[in-house]
């Protein structure tokens, strides 16, 4: 007989992430984040792929994989007490043994780096751009600006610019990701950028480091231009510094610089560019994508991710949603294109030489582990097996796919059954809606979904318009947020509840998240068809959205299809708030006291909105956490909010469950 799954699980899975191959190609290297649960936090150990077989090359260094110093080499990044402010420790360790080495502190917080020739690299770091030069600092004079600050930041924080938060980050006021030269021996490091200009991404091509990014002062904008800094004669050269084309996922392929360009004009923010070759101030489309190049298929056990596109002997090979799993779209230097399927297997993050291809991915009855196979796609095998301890001997339910008809267009969905089910037996239900909206549900292993069908719940999901896979007309539901996303929803309910008699219409539940939330506020704001539900990280007012959040300046008028934020009337239109009178589904609400993307007083809004109208109501505000509490917060946080929304459901329920609460500890 099989076990449940339980919220407790989740402290016992482990997260592939990071994988890259060494420059020769021969070695592949990882790292593997699980969860600390006395500390509260994660640890990282850092693996490689050696004669087909994973060995561990840390286990109490607690480190995460910069990049390949040389084919035997790896560059690591590690925090300590010991770790001054404002400065990134940086750790060698060799591939035949041997214990990790200090290799050279840097003085600033870097993001990323990479290997430009022996002895020189290129990185991303934060600055202050009102005193950018504080890397040139000593120690001592780093540590007395570090204290300054926090000890002026404890009392007071001066805002002039947006977005001056950011989540996952807080305040960000007059900070700039820098573009900085790296050079060891001797050691010497040289900021690239001006002080007020902001990075997106780098690449190095030979000696030529390319980067993308612009100037801002009072407020982001949404476009950027491309530039390279040649390390042989020091000099910058604008590539593309046009105004009104924004620039991502820049690649190399052939000597020839590529990246997806867009206009932002046809489907907004959330528009997929155009695959173009970038030369002086000139573009050449190659290719129109009809689908996202990279995954937004939504789980809860990833964690940190990886590469998602890798450029490799003139071919440049990446990660592409379609419909409702990922694929591998590889580039010839003629752009001749072929599809690599992944086998059911959602891949995250990616790596590759001239031989193979290996990647992190997931199905629905696995966990995070690490594949490899040919560059042709075959031979594809598993070379880890982190989790398969976890999920022994529990029960694992299969997704079970449900086509069905919304508004004249097919969709698709998903349902679970519950633990021991038994057709002639009436069953409570959850009803999960994803983020985005521009994300798809696929057949992967999701947690919290698994421990309510663990529980004895259905458990139902669907791709509804909005969602990524399908393209960007598909996905673009600019001014409808609450018209024909809700009218999807309403009729896969009403498609699930045909297909599965046993699921009691009058024990369903609902919740989702960021976009989800926003769309649970809407829900109980139009229908009282659910016997509970658990809004999380949600939108309930476009317009205080639109004028609070780190996106919100663009990304509120967008999404309503206004020309400003300032139109107000059809910002409000589409705010669940707007109908709160209507309410009377008891609703729980989770939201983190530091989630700048749908920021805390959303939710408080909406669930006061509740109480004042005497509807059930309760939230549960987690301290320190971010709008990716659900996904990488701290792991007894991530418990508790499982368990808030569990016991939730359990007390709506009824079938003896009024005073039911689940169990998360261990046995």
């Amino acid at each position: 007989m099989s076990e449940k799954i339980t919220i407790h699980d989740l402290v016992t899975y482990h997260y592939v992430e990071n994988l890259q191959y060494s420059p020769d190609g021969k070695t592949l290297a990882w790292q593997v984040a699980y969860a600390d649960e006395k500390k509260n936090t994660y640890k990282r150990d850092v693996w490689m792929l050696r004669d087909g077989k994973p060995v561990q090359l840390t286990s109490t260094l607690n480190a995460s994989i910069v990049c390949w110093e040389d084919n035997n080499t790896l560059l690591l990044q590690r925090s300590t007490e010991d770790t001054a402010a404002l400065t990134t420790d940086l750790y060698r360790i060799h591939l035949d043994g041997g214990e990790a080495v200090r290799a050279f502190t840097l003085p600033f917080a870097m993001s990323s780096m990479k290997k430009v020739k022996d002895g020189v690299y290129a990185a991303l770091g934060t600055i202050d751009m009102h005193n950018p030069d504080v890397y040139l600092l000593d120690e001592e004079g780093r540590k007395k600006y570090a204290d300054e600050q926090k000890e002026e930041h404890e009392n007071y924080q001066v805002v002039d610019e947006v977005p001056y938060w950011f989540n996952g980050q807080n305040f960000v006021n007059g900070n700039r990701t820098a573009l900085f030269l790296i050079e060891l021996n001797p050691f010497g490091v040289k900021r690239l950028t001006a002080p007020a200009f902001d990075t997106d991404a780098m690449l190095v091509d030979g000696e030529r480091i390319i980067y993308s990014g612009n100037e801002r002062t009072r407020r982001q904008s949404l476009y950027n231009r491309v530039y390279a800094y040649d390390v042989k004669t020091g000099k910058t050269e604008t590539i593309y510094g046009k105004d009104g084309m924004s620039f991502n996922n820049l690649f190399v392929l052939n000597g020839k610089l590529y990246g997806q360009a867009c206009d932002l004009k046809e489907y907004g923010v959330n528009e997929t560019g155009k695959v173009s070759r970038i030369e002086k101030d000139k573009l050449e489309v190659i290719f129109k994508p009809e689908i996202s190049l990279y995954d937004s298929v939504v789980g809860d056990t990833t964690l940190g991710g990886g590469r998602e596109s890798v450029s490799v002997r003139n071919h440049w090979i990446t990660i592409a949603t379609k419909d409702y799993y990922t694929v591998l779209l590889d580039f010839d230097k003629k752009f001749s294109r072929k599809e690599i399927s992944t086998q059911g297997i959602n891949a995250y993050c990616l790596a590759a030489n001239e031989d193979q291809i290996a990647f992190a991915g997931q199905d629905w009855n696995h966990l995070s582990e690490v594949y490899v196979m040919d560059r042709d796609g075959s031979g594809l095998k598993r070379v880890t097996a982190y989790n398969d301890e976890a999920l022994k001997d529990k029960y694992v339910a299969q997704p079970q796919k449900l086509a069905y008809t919304s508004q004249g267009e097919v969709l698709n969905g998903w349902v679970l059954l519950p633990k021991g089910y038994n057709e002639k037996k009436k069953y409570p239900a959850v009803f999960d809606i994803h983020g985005g909206p521009r994300c798809v549900y696929g057949e992967m292993f999701f947690h919290e979904m698994q421990v309510w069908a663990s529980e004895g719940y259905f458990v139902f999901y669907t791709n509804i318009r909005g969602s990524d896979g399908r393209g960007d007309a598909f996905a673009d539901i600019r001014g409808k947020y609450g018209e024909v996303d809700y009218q999807n929803l309403m009729d896969f309910m009403d498609a699930v509840l045909k297909k599965y008699p046993a699921i009691d219409p009058k024990r369903v539940c609902e919740t989702g998240g960021s976009y989800g939330g926003f769309m649970t506020n809407w829900i109980i704001t139009h229908t009282d068809r659910f016997c509970a539900a658990a809004s999380q990280r949600s939108i309930s007012n476009w317009v205080s959205m639109s004028f609070i959040s780190d996106i919100g300046p663009y990304f509120g008028a967008d999404q309503n299809a206004a020309k400003t934020p300032f139109e107000y009337d059809k910002l409000w239109e589409h705010s669940p708030l707007k109908y709160a009178e209507n309410v009377k589904t008891p609703t729980l609400f989770i939201h983190s006291d530091e989630d700048r993307r749908c920021p805390l007083p959303e939710g408080m809004q909406m669930m006061q909105a509740l109480a004042v109208r005497n509807v059930e109501t309760r939230m549960c505000i987690f301290h320190g956490e971010t709008h990716e509490l659900s996904r990488s917060g701290k792991p007894l946080h991530r418990i508790r909010r499982m368990q808030e929304i569990t016991d939730w459901f359990n007390a709506h329920t009824g079938d003896g469950r009024k005073d039911k609460k689940t169990k998360s500890t261990k046995k």
